[in-house]
C-alpha cells in the first residue's frame, strides 16, 4: 500500500505534518516508536493510519470516554470501522460488541486501561489478531508527571500477555525529559523510533495577567476581543466554576459549566452543546479537555492559577488547534499559589512527589514573575534550545511597559538572605527587611541583623515583587518544602557586584516608595472598596442638593469623598469629619443629609458600619488617659497585638469593636508595621470559601462577598482574609 495515497483517501491530506511520516513508517516497519507531539500536532493520525494498513486490529489505549466516542465517531465518518469498550456500555451493549469484535468486524478497538487485564477483555482478544497497540496520553503512566493515573500501571502486564508481542507506539503532547525516560522504561519500549516535533506552537498567544479583579477584567476582555468565538475557561475548583458561571449568565453570555461533581448526564450535554457550537464559552475544572478535539477554540483563560506548568501548556493547548491564532490568558494571584498548596497537602501524596510538586508549582510561579519571552520559558521547562530570545508572539515581548531600574533593592534583598543565613522564606526575609516589630522577628534576634530595617520605606508588595522577580531570574532558589526557604545562586554574585542592572515594569513595583506615597495609596485603598449602591444614592442626593443651590455637584463633594462615604458608612460627626473632603463648614451644611441617608441604607441592608477612620467606641478611661497623655491609639492597638492577644481580646482589651481593630492594624501595616493576620484565621475551610468568592466578584464591596458565604462567615472574617492576600 501507498501511504500517500492512503493519507488522502481516508484523511484528505496530501502531505503529512512534521514528524508524523517517520513514525507512521516505523510502525509498518514493526518498529516500537515514541512520538512527543504538541496538541494539534497529528498524534491520532500516527496510529490510525498504520491501523487501516496493517493485518488484523489496532488496540488504543486511552484515559477518557469523551476521547474514545469522539475519535470512533470521526473514523467512521471517514470510512474506518472503529469501536470502543468502556463504562458506559450496558452489559446487553457489552456482550454485543465482544461479539463484534471477535467477527473482526473492526479495524480499531479503543478501550480504557482500567479494563486491559480483565477476564472478559483477555478473553475476548485471543479470538482476534492484534498486531499494534498504541498508547495516547502515555505520560499519565509516570508517577512523577502533572497527571499520574495509578490504571496505566496495567499496560506493561497486558502487553506482556500476549505469546506474539505487537508493536507498541506511545504518544503524549506533555512530557519532560525525565518523564520521556521513564515512560520508555515504564512501558519497555523496545528500541524505539523516537520522535519529538517541538513543544512550540506559534498561533498561540501567552499573556499573564495580574488584575486585582479578577472578573472585571474578565468582563472587559470578553467584551473587547470576543464577542461570537469559542472559548474556556478554567478555574480551580468546583465552587468557583459555579460561580462564575452564573455570574456570565447574567450578564448575558453564552456559557456551561464542566466539572466532577455534576451528573454525568449534564455534564455530557454542556461538553456536547460547546462542541457544536450551541455554547460559546465552557468554564470547567481540569476534569475537561483531555482528548477534546475542539479546532476552533479562540481563547483559553486560567481564572486560577495551575498546578505546574505542564498542566498549563496541555490545558492552554485546547486552543487553536486548528492552527489559527488563539489567546492563552493566565490570571496571577498569590490567593492562587495558596490554594494549590492547600490542594496539594490535601492529597496525602508521598513526601518526594509533594517536593516535586512544590517545585513544578514554583516554575510556573516564576512563569508569572518574568519579564523575559513567555514563550521560551515554557520550550525552556520542556528542554527544548532557544534560538530567539524574543517570540513577538507573548505579552511581554510586546510589552511597551516602562522599566525602572532596581538594582539597590535588589542587592537589599540578596544581602538581607545572605544576612540570616539564607534560612528563612519570603515572609521573614520581607518582615525584617521593613523592619517588622513581629513577635516571631525579635524571638528569633534577626531585628540584630545590619540588614534589618533597611527597605523601611518599602510596601510589603513592592518588597515582594522584587523578590519574586529574583527568583524567576535565577539569582535566589526557592527549596520545594512544604514551608520554601530562600537560597542564594552563584549567579546572584553579578548583580551583588554590579556587574548586572535589574530592571522590571514599574506599574508592577509602583508599591515601591516613600511613606508619603504609601499614605497616599492607603487613602485610595479606602475610597477604591466602596458600596456601588450607597455609592449611586450619595451621587443622587448631592445632584438635588446641587440643583437646588444651582451649583456644580463637585462643589458639594467630589466623587473621591463620596466614595470614602460609601466605603466607611459614617453616622457620626467625628466619623464624617475624617472624610477627605470634608471640612467643619461643609459638615454644617450637608452632613446631616449624608449621614441621614447612610444610617437609613445601612438599616435597610443590616450593615453594620465599619467606620474605618476612627475608633466606633471609645473607652473614656483611654480617652483621658493613655490619648490624653499623647500616646498613639493605633499603636496602643498594634502593643497588644506584640503581646500575642487574640483578635477578641485585644478588642476586649481596648474595648472597640474587632472591626476597628482590624482598621487600626491595618494603619499600622501602611506605616511600615509587620502584621501576620493569618493568625488570626483559625478555619482554614473558611479561609478558603472567603477566597473563592473574592476571585469570583473581586473585593469592591463587602455585601456581595456576605451574602455569597454562609451565615456563620462575618464580615470581620472577610476583613481579614482581605488583609491577609491583598
Amino acid at each position: 500500500m501507498n501511504i500517500y495515497k492512503e493519507l488522502k483517501t481516508y484523511f484528505g491530506y496530501d502531505t503529512f505534518k512534521e514528524g508524523q511520516e517517520k513514525l507512521v513508517t516505523g510502525i509498518l516497519a514493526g518498529k516500537d516508536v515514541l512520538g512527543i507531539m504538541p496538541t494539534g500536532g497529528g498524534k491520532s493520525l500516527c496510529y490510525q493510519l498504520p491501523a487501516v494498513m496493517l493485518e488484523g486490529v489496532t488496540i488504543v489505549i486511552s484515559p477518557l470516554i469523551s476521547l474514545m466516542k469522539d475519535q470512533v465517531d470521526s473514523l467512521n465518518e471517514i470510512g474506518i470501522n472503529a469501536t470502543c469498550i468502556n463504562s458506559t456500555l450496558d452489559q446487553e451493549e457489552l456482550m454485543e460488541r465482544i461479539k463484534e469484535i471477535k467477527e473482526n468486524q473492526y479495524k480499531i478497538l479503543f478501550v480504557a486501561p482500567e479494563r486491559l487485564n480483565t477476564n472478559i477483555f483477555r478473553n475476548t482478544i485471543r479470538h482476534i489478531t492484534v498486531s499494534f497497540v498504541a498508547i495516547d496520553e502515555a505520560h499519565c503512566i509516570s508517577q512523577w508527571g502533572h497527571d499520574f493515573r495509578p490504571s496505566y500501571i496495567e499496560i506493561p502486564k497486558f502487553i506482556k500477555g500476549f505469546a506474539n508481542r505487537p508493536m507498541v507506539a506511545a504518544f503524549t503532547a506533555t512530557a519532560t525529559k525525565e518523564i520521556i525516560i521513564e515512560i520508555k522504561k515504564l512501558i519497555e519500549l523496545q528500541k524505539p523510533i523516537e520522535i519529538t516535533t517541538g513543544f512550540d506552537r506559534p498561533n498561540l498567544f501567552y499573556q499573564v495577567s495580574k488584575a486585582g479583579n479578577k472578573f472585571t477584567y474578565l468582563m472587559s476582555y470578553l467584551k473587547e476581543n470576543f464577542q461570537s468565538e469559542t472559548g474556556i475557561i478554567y478555574c480551580s475548583t468546583r465552587k468557583t466554576v459555579e460561580s462564575l458561571v452564573k455570574k456570565l449568565k447574567e450578564k448575558g453570555f453564552s456559557v456551561e459549566g464542566y466539572h466532577g461533581g455534576m451528573n454525568a448526564d449534564i455534564r455530557m450535554k454542556n461538553q456536547e452543546d460547546f462542541m457544536y457550537n450551541r455554547t460559546r464559552i465552557i468554564v470547567a475544572t481540569n476534569a475537561f479537555g483531555m482528548g477534546i478535539d475542539k479546532p476552533d477554540v479562540r481563547f483559553v483563560i486560567h481564572y486560577n492559577m495551575p498546578k505546574n506548568m505542564e498542566a498549563y501548556y496541555q490545558e492552554a493547548g485546547r486552543g487553536g488547534r486548528d492552527g489559527e491564532k488563539s489567546q492563552c490568558i493566565l490570571m496571577y494571584s498569590p490567593s492562587d499559589v495558596v490554594k494549590q498548596k492547600l490542594i496539594m497537602e490535601n492529597e496525602y501524596s508521598s513526601p518526594e512527589r509533594q517536593a516535586l510538586q512544590y517545585k513544578n508549582l514554583q516554575y510556573l510561579i516564576d512563569f508569572c514573575h518574568t519579564n523575559d519571552c513567555l514563550r521560551n520559558k515554557i520550550l525552556t521547562y520542556f528542554g527544548e534550545v532557544i534560538i530567539e530570545e524574543d517570540c513577538g508572539n507573548c505579552s511581554n515581548c510586546l510589552d511597551r511597559s516602562e522599566m525602572i531600574d532596581i538594582t539597590l533593592e535588589a542587592q537589599k534583598v540578596l544581602s538581607c538572605i545572605y544576612r540570616i543565613d539564607q534560612r528563612y522564606g519570603v515572609n521573614i526575609v520581607t518582615q525584617v527587611l521593613r523592619g517588622s516589630k513581629n513577635k516571631k522577628i525579635l524571638q528569633l534576634g534577626l531585628d540584630k541583623v545590619s540588614t534589618y530595617n533597611i527597605m523601611k520605606n518599602y510596601s510589603e508588595q513592592g518588597v515582594r515583587e522584587i523578590i519574586m522577580t529574583l527568583v524567576a531570574r535565577g539569582y535566589i532558589h526557592v527549596t520545594t518544602d512544604k514551608f520554601p526557604v530562600l537560597k542564594l545562586t552563584a549567579q546572584c554574585r553579578e548583580i551583588l557586584q554590579g556587574d548586572v542592572k535589574i530592571h522590571h515594569k514599574k506599574e508592577l513595583v509602583e508599591a515601591i516608595g516613600s511613606k508619603d506615597e504609601k499614605e497616599r495609596k492607603s487613602k485610595k485603598a479606602v475610597s477604591d472598596h466602596f458600596d456601588e449602591e450607597l455609592l449611586s444614592q450619595l451621587k443622587e442626593l448631592r445632584s438635588t442638593i446641587a440643583s437646588e443651590k444651582r451649583v456644580p455637584p463637585f462643589m458639594i463633594f467630589h466623587d473621591r469623598t463620596l466614595k470614602e462615604m460609601a466605603a466607611c458608612f459614617p453616622r457620626t460627626k467625628e466619623v464624617f469629619l475624617t472624610i477627605d473632603g470634608v471640612g467643619m463648614k461643609k459638615y454644617e451644611n450637608y452632613g446631616a443629609q449624608f449621614m441621614d441617608l447612610v444610617e437609613a441604607y445601612c438599616i435597610e441592608n443590616k450593615i453594620q458600619g465599619t467606620e474605618s477612620k476612627v475608633d466606633e467606641v471609645v473607652n473614656t478611661d483611654e480617652s483621658n488617659s493613655q490619648v490624653g497623655a499623647g500616646l498613639d491609639r493605633y499603636q496602643i492597638t498594634y502593643d497588644c497585638y506584640l503581646e500575642g492577644l487574640s483578635l477578641p481580646k485585644i478588642a476586649h482589651e481596648r474595648n472597640l469593636k474587632g472591626t476597628t481593630i482590624i482598621e487600626h492594624l491595618k494603619r499600622c501595616e501602611d506605616n511600615g508595621q509587620e502584621v501576620d493576620w493569618g493568625r488570626f484565621i483559625d478555619d482554614p475551610n473558611k479561609e478558603r470559601a472567603i477566597l473563592d468568592v473574592i476571585e469570583e466578584i473581586g473585593i469592591m464591596k463587602l455585601k456581595p462577598i456576605k451574602e455569597a458565604l454562609s451565615p456563620e462567615v462575618s464580615y470581620e472574617d472577610i476583613r481579614l482574609v482581605i488583609m491577609k492576600y491583598h
